[in-house]
């Protein structure tokens, strides 16, 4: 009988380009009289190299998520430097930075009551590099003030991450302005129709709508002047240029505390422990004004879940350590630390809610 060739092996290799992890070794054997049909072959390899190359695919996402963060993470203010939403993203970010083992770098993008850094945050890449402050401006009141206008949902664009904190606003005058309470300024303001103004930081954020609920409760006539954040209006009210404003108690106490304004009253339903001497609005006679703040962080939509996760745990820990707690306490904040979901359930429900008190206030975008 003639002698068979002995069995040899073939290697195949994935085209050029292609990503894998291994190569394919189909062994074949000769006869003198019949081979093995080679498609049958090459299909055979084919398959177990799409296989391995499949699953080199499938497993990318996860490796990236695995190895976030490699690079720098973008926070996203949308307020000017200074306010309270500037204030809380460097104070949580010098800590969250070596937690997660990156830089946190703070971009101020002021505008529209927080609404240009929140579209801004909408469009960015859902990778877990960039994240932005959101409050109950950016994400409620300006659904109704800006309708229409928006580039966002502040419902469906967004990955809640956590609730910082809720805080109240306060009615700030010039120590100039001639009135010791809320009584006092509201005669004093009805005695000059047109002559007053107030300021807030931007059309849509909760001062501003603060100052336009107490404005149609006690029936003034009195301007809005909206800036592109708290940090661009402080100086201008310590200087006496504009001589009424509404602002976040967080920004306003340290001015309180020296006697550089007064506070008329906190908008809040019950007064606050850092400032227990300045009554409500509703104490003062507006039965029923309350209207508070809050501060919060977000991601763009489809954000991994296990990077939304873990920002809200390693976030939440930072708001739970002593001298974080503290600073952060001692500005007025009632600090959270809530889970995305229930966050997400506050923005859900406060688009209406705000939404009313907007339209109730009579408050336009200037």
């Amino acid at each position: 009988m003639p002698r068979l060739p002995a069995p040899h092996a073939v290697v195949l290799h994935a085209p050029r380009g292609a990503t894998t992890t291994e190569e394919t070794t189909v062994t074949t054997t000769r006869t003198p009289r019949s081979r093995p049909p080679r498609r049958a072959a090459l299909a055979a390899a084919a398959a177990v190299v799409a296989a391995g190359l499949g699953a080199v695919l499938a497993a990318g996402p996860a490796a990236a998520q695995d190895k976030w963060p490699s690079k720098p993470i973008r926070y996203i203010v949308p307020f000017a430097a200074g306010g309270t939403t500037d204030i809380l993203a460097r104070v949580v970010g010098e800590k969250l930075g070596p937690v997660l083992g990156t830089t946190i770098v703070v971009d101020n993008k002021p505008g529209q009551g927080g609404s240009a850094g929140a579209a801004e945050l909408a469009r960015a890449a859902p990778d877990g590099y960039t994240i932005g402050g959101g409050t109950i401006s950016s994400h409620a009141i300006n659904a109704t003030l800006y309708a229409g206008r928006l580039t966002y949902d502040p419902v469906t664009s967004f990955e809640p991450i956590t609730m910082y904190a809720s805080q109240p606003n306060v009615l700030l005058v010039h120590p100039s302005v001639p009135a010791k309470d809320l009584k006092e300024f509201i005669a004093l303001v009805k005695s000059q129709p047109g002559k007053f103004s107030f300021g807030s930081a931007g059309n849509g954020t909760s001062q501003h709508i603060s100052g336009e609920l107490f404005k149609t409760m006690a029936g003034l006539d009195i301007q809005h002047i909206p800036y592109r954040g708290s940090g661009p209006m402080i100086p201008e009210l310590l200087g006496g240029t504009l001589p009424v404003a509404v602002d976040n108690i967080a920004t306003a106490i340290p001015h309180m505390k020296a006697g550089k304004v007064r506070a008329l009253a906190v908008t809040s339903a019950e007064r606050t422990g850092v400032a227990p001497d300045v009554p409500t609005m509703a104490e003062q006679g507006l039965a029923g004004y309350q209207l508070s703040s809050w501060q919060a962080v977000f991601a763009p939509a489809g954000t991994p879940k296990p990077i939304v996760d873990r920002l809200h745990a390693e976030i939440a820990k930072i708001l739970k350590m002593p001298d974080v707690a503290k600073k952060l306490g001692d500005m007025g904040l009632d600090l959270s630390g809530m889970p995305p979901a229930e966050l997400g359930a506050v923005v859900k429900a406060d688009v209406p809610r705000l939404g009313k008190v907007v339209k109730d206030s009579g408050a336009k975008a200037d």
